[in-house]
């Protein structure tokens, strides 16, 4: 039995410069870090020889092509596995969330598979694999940044080229930075759950009309590179999250709703300096930097329940191989 452990992602600055549409044209810019909240992928041999995959419903099939989950189905295909295997999953948050829990699926899936074959993949690799299964072979309209985030985790600068290369540059904080990042992030779950794929398959059909607003979010993400790596961690971090969030939501019209404004207006008069939805927009979570002695107010104003998180310094990893 092998299982993989694989971090889900908060996006800071630069998600939607990530998307082809952009960065062919112009190079994307992203900032996001891995969290401690992880999907968790076993594999194991099955005793027959055909394919049996668990997740919210059971397929048992056998033959690859069979299977109705297609992230298994297409990553079993580039494995070379064709039967006589058992896949399960389990996830610390629900999928839908905005912390990009299909690319950590599919990123957590390979490493256990090329494990269960007896390769050891690098974070690049399994990051290529699962934007070539995500985006090339099933056509998501989705960027590059999740799959990235979740095969190296830590906290991370990547840079989208217009050859289609990814470059990172991981972003180490002093203990300091890392305690105040720790304790001016909050994260309150709006309990709305949506599908990405229709908000990014609007905002790629309007990226032509979106490159100023696009340029300036790249932009942001590039001067918060440059921020933590120079200042450290403090209130330009946030104003920055209000800036970014404030452009974003003229990508697509489902990115916002009036309970998410609602929310995020009641938060910012309670004290919170800035924040963002997280992922595509539509629901999930809210992000929001605000000092301490701020928080209780914000929290009961906005009435939504916190999650605490830290950040995940490694990526996805084999925890049990046995």
């Amino acid at each position: 039995m092998i299982i993989t452990k694989t971090p889900l992602r908060i996006s800071f600055t630069g998600g939607g410069t990530d998307l082809s549409d952009y960065y062919l044209e112009k190079g994307g810019a992203v900032v996001s870090a891995g969290i401690d909240k992880y999907i968790y992928i076993t594999v194991n041999k099955k005793f027959d020889d055909r394919i049996r995959v668990s997740y919210s419903k059971t397929e048992i099939t056998d033959e690859v092509e069979e299977l109705r989950h297609e992230l298994v189905r297409e990553c079993l295909k580039l494995v070379g596995i064709r039967g006589g295997i058992e896949i399960t999953s389990i996830a610390d948050i629900p999928s839908g969330t905005g912390l990009g829990s299909s690319s950590a699926f599919t990123v957590g899936l390979l490493n256990a598979l090329h494990t269960y074959n007896g390769y050891n993949p690098s974070s690049e690799e399994l990051a290529q694999q699962a934007c070539e299964i995500e985006i090339g072979i099933l056509g998501h309209p989705i960027g590059k940044q999740d799959q990235y985030a979740a095969a190296y985790g830590g906290m991370n600068f990547f840079r989208f080229l217009q050859d289609g290369t990814v470059e990172r540059s991981r972003i180490y904080l002093g203990d300091a930075d890392a305690r105040r990042m720790r304790q001016k992030l909050v994260m309150l779950y709006t309990g709305m759950t949506r599908s990405a794929d229709s908000i990014l398959e609007e905002q790629k059909q309007n990226t032509a009309s979106q490159m100023e607003a696009l340029d300036y979010m790249k932009g942001l993400a590039e001067e918060m590179y440059r921020e933590l790596t120079g200042n450290g961690f403090n209130e330009r971090f946030g104003e920055a999250l209000h800036l970014g969030w404030e452009k974003k939501q003229s990508l697509a019209s489902g990115i916002s709703s009036g309970a998410i404004r609602e929310y995020y207006g009641k938060a910012i008069a309670a004290g919170a300096l800035g924040g963002k939805l997280l992922g595509a927009g539509g629901g999930g979570f809210l992000l929001f930097y605000c000092d301490e002695d701020r928080q209780a107010a914000v929290e009961a104003a906005v009435g939504l329940p916190r999650v605490n998180f830290h950040i995940s310094l490694r990526g996805s990893r084999v925890v049990f191989f046995e």
